[in-house]
């Protein structure tokens, strides 16, 4: 389109197009204008579906980035000679189009991770934003069409068939395997996800939610892109959401940040519940990730990311890890850098002792609580709260966690054998191998972590002086048979230290102890 065509000053024009858009870039602002086509899970054949979509994709995308989406207009004049004008009904538009802030190719986020420019600040507001935004979603009606075990499993058996005829014909034997796993594994989950509808957990999501529709902008991540043309594949469960962006870091080896995403929206969201159906919802988007590039006849992407499915089929085995020290000797911190290293998942004692008053994650913003209960009041380091925390609630989460196979780390001070008891029953009744991770501490170093964490205001515990002094008096020491389980932990900032730590970790739980 000429630069007259423009209600503003333009730059080169530059045209873009995918096989359902074309994108028309003008320097600060682009427009995005749909194809005219049918092809069966999108529909933009007539000229009011592609207004109505328009103004869905603005609505959609504005939940997670307003300044992007900045509205729909009309494109007006003659064919011959084009327009573009605020929106408009009627006659005379004879197209309409995404009016959205210009970006360039290299924001994009694998981009960005390639250059190093997107770190732990960046992926933690992003769960935080994400474990909102799936929150304050709309929630799907539990008699309505989204979110059934039938509409759950339809999309993941049609990926499947799409790669059996458009992929190489030699990988068909280990897509017969996948698709064997997905659909056994199905069978003994079709009441886990009958039951996250039934409790309200399917959303009105994101639906797309991979690298390659996320950009680094201003030193924040933002989201686009969200799945207009198709309800079926946006109404889902979260987890399904989250999967495809964990499943895509990791295929880009992210491990740290795809581990610290995970765990981060867990803590904000407390949705511990929906991970039992986490492999199968990961090695799903996997495939769908192979089957785009399998269309686009793209070999080496199929191949990276089929490994990644039958990878994310057979999760390393599960296994119990206790922190063990006082607050300021380093836990937190150090089982952070592990679980990357490890694929676990942390319960932190300091977030779920909050969440029990309702003072953390989305709950703070007003949403229930994930098991239902009501906020509490009294004092957060009390008697009677400590031995809820330990003897039910931590107990509980690594149960569920365990039986969802997953190692699982508890970051906590375990400092009364009674709490270590606890934990210890549940990795015998679940099979699992149970490792204590000890953080010796000079008091000294412990009480002066504690003053900066306090001046910093960051960090989700508020333990002071007078919770230390009370932990050093009240601690009993490990007994000789807990000493045969523990690893003593570097508590330094050295990737040396994390990587040996993590490597005899595996080498224990490698002898089943």
């Amino acid at each position: 389109m000429r630069p007259e065509a423009y209600p503003h000053r333009v730059g080169p024009i530059r045209l873009l197009q995918t096989h359902i858009s074309w994108v028309l870039l003008t320097g600060d602002i682009a427009y995005k204008v749909k194809k005219p086509v049918d092809f069966g899970f999108v529909n933009f054949s007539t000229l009011e579906l592609r207004r109505q979509l328009c103004h869905e994709e603005v609505r959609l995308n504005r939940r997670l980035s307003p300044g992007i989406y900045q509205g729909v207009v009309a494109i007006g004049g003659s064919p011959e000679r084009p327009r573009l004008a605020a929106e408009s009904a009627g006659p005379a538009s004879l197209e309409y189009a995404v009016r959205m802030a210009e970006f360039p190719q290299e924001a994009l986020l694998p981009a960005a991770l390639g250059r190093g420019a997107v770190g732990p600040e960046q992926i933690d507001s992003l769960a935080e934003r994400l474990a909102r935004f799936h929150a304050e979603a709309a929630q799907a009606d539990p008699g309505g069409p989204y979110g059934t075990p039938e509409a759950v499993l339809e999309p993941v058996q049609a990926n499947i068939t799409s790669l059996l005829e458009h992929g190489d014909p030699a990988l068909a034997a280990r897509l017969l395997r996948l698709r064997s796993w997905i659909e056994s594994s199905f069978g003994t989950l079709q009441q886990p996800f009958a039951q996250r509808l039934a409790t309200g957990r399917i959303r009105e999501g994101h639906g797309d939610l991979h690298l390659g529709n996320m950009l680094l902008r201003q030193g924040r991540i933002e989201v686009f892109d969200c799945l207009e043309f198709s309800p079926a594949l946006r109404w889902i469960d979260p987890i399904s959401d989250l999967a495809f962006l964990v499943m895509d870091l990791q295929e880009h080896g992210e491990q740290a940040l795809a581990y610290r995403l995970l765990n981060g929206w867990l803590d904000q969201s407390g949705d511990y519940g929906g991970l039992q159906l986490w492999s199968w919802y990961a090695s799903y988007r996997a495939l769908v990730r192979a089957k785009v590039a399998a269309l686009a006849g793209q070999s080496e992407p199929v191949e990276r990311y089929l490994q990644l499915a039958e990878r994310l089929c057979q999760p390393p085995a599960a296994a119990l890890l206790l922190c063990h020290g006082v607050s300021g000797s380093g836990k937190s911190h150090s089982s952070g850098l592990l679980l990357g290293r490890l694929g676990a998942i942390r319960l932190r004692s300091d977030v779920e002792r909050k969440r029990l008053f309702g003072q953390w994650g989305v709950q703070r913003q007003g949403h229930p609580q994930p098991d239902g209960s009501a906020s509490r009041s009294g004092e957060l380091y009390s008697a009677e709260v400590s031995a809820e925390l330990f003897e039910q609630r931590l107990p509980q989460l690594a149960a569920l966690l365990l039986a969802a196979g997953f190692r699982v780390i508890v970051d906590a001070t375990f400092l009364r054998r009674s709490h270590r008891q606890a934990m210890a029953d549940v990795a015998r009744a679940a099979g699992v191998p149970l490792v204590i991770l000890s953080f010796p501490v000079a008091a000294e170093l412990a009480e002066q972590r504690l003053r900066q964490r306090q001046r910093l205001g960051r960090d989700p515990s508020d333990a002071d002086l007078d919770v230390l002094r009370s932990q050093w008096r009240q601690a009993e020491p490990l007994d000789a048979e807990e000493r045969l389980l523990t690893l003593a932990a570097e508590t330094g900032d050295g990737s040396e230290a994390i990587a040996d730590l993590a490597a005899r970790l595996e080498s224990r739980l490698g002898q089943g102890s």
